[in-house]
């Protein structure tokens, strides 16, 4: 059973004011909340294990690097990889993806080539193929979507062709919550030999992954979107790609000799992990993994489904509200505009209550140029929300619409 008091009263900020307000926290697409297990661990590895991992000849070093490496074979578990040589740590999402675009792309890309995104991208899944793409003199094509949010498949068969030679996505929209396609596109990727990324910075939280079974090439994510820590991240790799890209940024720890004029690099994963890694990143990132795992998902992603149908029928009905994007598969994200006013001024207005929004692009600028929009208020719920924060929300709306209308 679902016991939506139990799993409120394991998150620390969820007790605090917001001028004089209960926290209202609806904006989990951009970080989640920390349970108290994760941040209890961390302060526990500052106070007593304080050590550098690999290197160490003491006791708490071994201690150190035992939670360390514990952690890379915990997240080898959670996404089904084959190996813990699979398992790269990174500071995030953005660090992946400019990883594989630098070490695969530049040395594996030629001119002509082409690289197929999606119309849905975040910024950190755009920029680095568009650089990219301008040093390998290459083609950037992208899927479309529709004005509701939903994939064009026709476009995703149009796109990915003979030419393709890496497919770089989303599997969960972080502005519309649009679930993508992700088996049919890896499907037509491999059928013209392409490689394929899958940005699961906000799928991670929503869908058991195996990457085994999606026959995906390389997988990205932070943890601090899944009650981690921040500047923590891990690219997934495909073994045999791993070991023919060259390292990522060069120092200690990522080699195995040093000579004066030469260098031999170090096995999988070290080569790609140079110099001091952040340590309690990858054990804050274990316990943020146990915390998960012991949650039911399919109950979890039903009472988060159960909240944005809500709220999306009571936005609705309040008129004066244009919805966007309303796909059938959808993640609990809600993008929205107040017809007539700037949804910087409502978040400001919302915020005075206590309730947590996000406002501006998402850093979704294509997608909502597309859309004709600069911005919307973007709710995105979690595990900790209840009946109670779309009530509240749905009040400071129509709030927002007396003040600014």
């Amino acid at each position: 059973m679902f016991n939506i008091d139990h799993i409120r009263s394991q998150f620390p900020a969820l007790k605090q004011k917001v001028h004089g307000n209960d926290l209202v926290y609806l904006d989990s697409a951009a970080t989640t909340l920390k349970p108290l297990s994760v941040i209890e661990r961390i302060t526990k590895f500052y106070s007593y294990e304080t050590a550098n991992v690999h290197r160490g000849a003491h006791y708490l070093s071994d201690m150190a690097t035992n939670e360390f490496e514990k952690s890379r074979d915990v997240i080898r578990q959670l996404i089904g990889a084959n190996s813990i040589e699979e398992i790269i740590f990174t500071k995030g999402t953005t660090e992946s993806i400019n990883l594989v675009a630098q070490s695969y792309g530049e040395n594996f890309l030629h001119e002509g080539d082409e690289i197929v995104l999606t119309e849905l991208e975040h910024h950190a899944d755009i920029v680095p193929w568009q650089i990219l793409a301008q040093k390998k003199k290459c083609v950037l094509k992208f899927i479309k979507i529709s004005a509701n949010g939903e994939f064009d498949l026709d476009s995703v068969n149009e796109k990915i062709n003979l030419r393709t030679k890496i497919v770089a996505f989303s599997g969960c929209s972080n502005i519309l919550g649009t679930f993508a396609p992700v088996q049919i596109i890896i499907q037509k990727a491999k059928a013209v030999g392409a490689i394929t990324l899958l940005d699961a910075a906000q799928y991670i939280s929503q869908v058991k992954i195996d990457v085994q079974a999606l026959d995906v090439d390389f997988l990205v994510f932070s943890s601090h979107k899944l009650f981690g820590p921040y500047g923590f991240g891990v690219l997934y790799g495909k073994k045999s790609l791993l070991e023919k890209m060259p390292p990522y940024q060069t120092g200690g720890s990522m080699i195995s000799s040093v000579e004066e004029i030469c260098s031999t690099y170090n096995h999988l994963p070290f080569k790609f992990e140079a110099g001091t890694p952040h340590i309690e990143g990858a054990i804050g990132t274990l316990s943020a993994i146990e915390f998960f795992n012991q949650l039911d998902l399919p109950l979890v992603i039903a009472h988060e489904q159960k909240l944005m149908q809500t709220l999306q029928a009571e936005l609705k009905v309040m008129g004066g509200i244009r919805l966007i994007g309303e796909a059938a598969h959808k993640a609990a994200i809600v993008s929205f505009v107040v017809e007539g006013a700037h949804h910087s001024d409502v978040g400001q207005i919302l915020d005075q209550q206590g309730i947590a929004v996000r406002v501006g692009h998402h850093c979704t600028q294509p997608l909502l140029k597309k859309l004709g929009l600069t911005g919307t208020v973007r709710a995105s719920i979690s595990i900790y929300n209840n009946q109670s924060d779309i009530e509240k929300l749905v009040d400071g709306v129509k709030k927002a619409k007396r003040m600014l209308l």
